[in-house]
């Protein structure tokens, strides 16, 4: 079943949510702003995801400017960053089985999730 960890505030994330309801598949909706993932969750989505933590990070949020961006931080810190402060992580993440992505731009979720 694919999954989308979605942001109802955000437009990407809203066509992308669309795009798979149209497609007719089977999917889940995770609402990550008020169910974050755990460390193992976000951790598996990142290998899912094939990046390294930091790619994950909405590096131009305001909490990550003056809370993270100056500080000298491993993976671990940054994947508990953002299960801290789920407003960081990048969105929609939209997980097909054992591979992820980045579901800003449609064309590649339709080549994704077909």
């Amino acid at each position: 079943m694919i999954q989308i960890y979605h942001n109802s505030r955000c437009g990407k994330s809203r066509n992308c949510l669309a795009f798979i309801e149209k497609s007719e598949k089977e999917f889940e909706v995770i609402n990550y702003l008020t169910n974050p993932p755990s460390f193992e969750e976000l951790s598996a989505i990142i290998q899912k995801l094939n990046i390294k933590p930091i790619e994950l990070v909405r590096q131009k949020e305001k909490i990550w400017i003056e809370n993270f961006k100056d500080q000298e931080m491993n993976d671990k810190q940054i994947i508990q960053a953002l299960i801290s402060n789920p407003i960081l992580i990048e969105r929609p993440i939209v997980i097909n089985g054992n591979t992820a992505i980045i579901g800003r731009e449609l064309d590649k979720v339709a080549a994704f999730i077909l």
